[in-house]
C-alpha cells in the first residue's frame, strides 16, 4: 500500500444532504432544440428558405442580363423614308425598319439599260406604250423584271380594266425613237434621288418622275413591314402604284378600318386600318 492509497478518503454524504431532484433532461421536441442550438436554431432554417428562393428564381427568371449574348446589330439599308409622291407633291415623311436581310445592292453605277423586246398588246382601248428599264449593276435579270410589269398592266384588274386602255411594252428602237408613253424603271435605293430629284424619296420609296415610274429596288426585293414579307403583292401593288403616276392618278386615303385600300394609298407608308390591296379594280 502507497502512501496514496493509506491518505484517508472523504466518507459519502449522508442521505439528509443529498439532493432530491432527479438530474435535469432537456425538453423534447422544438423547445428542446432551440436550448441545445441557441441562436443557431434560427439561421439554419433562414439560410435554407434564402438558399431555395434562389434557385427557383435562377430556374423561372432564366440567365442575367449580363450573361445574355448581345445580338448583333443588322446592316439595313436607311430606313428614313417619305412619300412616293409625283414631283412636286411630296407627301408626309414616315420612318420604317427595312428588313435585316437584304438581297439587293445598295447602289448601282448610275446609268439605265432598256430592257429590248416587244411584247403583245394587253386589253382593249387607248393604247398605252411603255419601255422598262433596269439600272446597270444591280445584278437583275432585265427580262424578269420587263415580264413582271407587263404581267401586272396586262392583267384585267390593271389600269385597262374593262376596255378602258391597253398597254403593250416596246424596247430599244422604240425609246430611241420616243414612240412610247411612259417608262417603267429599277432603280437602286442609293440612286433614288437621282432619277426623283427633290420628291424626297430618303431613298427608301418608289417615285414618278416625269414619264418615269421609278421602282426601288429595296422595296422590289423586300416590301414593307407592313405587307408582312408578302413580296409578291407588293411587287404587283408598287407597279400598278406608280404606273398610275404616270397616267396622272393622285395619292388616295384609306377610306376606313378594315376597307380595301386604294392602290393608289400610300401603302408603302402603312395601311392606316385598311387591307393591302395592288390593284385598281380588285
Amino acid at each position: 500500500m502507497t502512501a496514496a492509497d493509506a491518505s484517508p478518503r472523504r466518507p459519502p454524504l449522508p442521505p439528509s444532504r443529498r439532493d432530491p431532484r432527479p438530474p435535469e433532461r432537456p425538453p423534447a421536441g422544438l423547445r428542446g432544440f432551440v436550448r441545445r442550438w441557441g441562436w443557431r436554431a434560427y439561421a439554419v432554417p433562414l439560410l435554407t428558405i434564402a438558399t431555395i428562393a434562389t434557385l427557383v428564381e435562377i430556374v423561372v427568371g432564366g440567365p442575367s442580363p449580363a450573361s445574355t449574348a448581345a445580338t448583333p446589330t443588322p446592316q439595313a439599308s436607311t430606313p428614313t423614308h417619305v412619300s412616293a409622291a409625283p414631283a412636286g407633291d411630296a407627301g408626309p415623311t414616315a420612318t420604317a425598319a427595312v428588313p435585316a436581310e437584304t438581297t439587293y445592292v445598295e447602289q448601282g453605277a448610275g446609268s439605265v439599260s432598256v430592257v429590248d423586246g416587244t411584247s403583245p398588246v394587253y386589253g382593249s382601248g387607248p393604247l398605252e406604250r411603255f419601255v422598262v428599264e433596269v439600272e446597270d449593276g444591280i445584278g437583275v435579270d432585265g427580262a424578269g423584271f420587263a415580264e413582271a410589269v407587263e404581267t401586272t398592266l396586262g392583267d384585267p384588274r390593271s389600269w385597262g380594266h374593262g376596255g378602258r386602255m391597253s398597254f403593250q411594252r416596246v424596247g430599244v428602237a422604240e425609246a430611241a425613237a420616243d414612240r412610247y408613253d411612259f417608262r417603267v424603271t429599277l432603280v437602286s435605293p442609293g440612286n433614288m434621288e437621282k432619277y426623283c430629284p427633290g420628291v424626297g424619296t430618303g431613298g427608301y420609296t418608289s417615285c414618278r418622275y416625269g414619264e418615269r415610274a421609278v421602282i426601288n429596288l429595296a422595296r422590289w426585293e423586300t416590301a414593307v413591314p407592313d405587307y408582312q414579307g408578302d413580296i409578291a403583292t407588293y411587287r404587283l401593288y408598287v407597279v400598278n402604284h406608280e404606273v398610275g403616276h404616270a397616267l396622272g392618278h393622285g395619292h388616295q386615303l384609306c377610306p376606313g378600318d378594315g376597307q380595301v385600300a386604294p392602290v393608289m394609298q400610300q401603302q408603302t407608308l402603312g395601311l392606316d386600318g385598311c387591307v393591302k390591296n395592288a390593284w385598281p379594280y380588285p
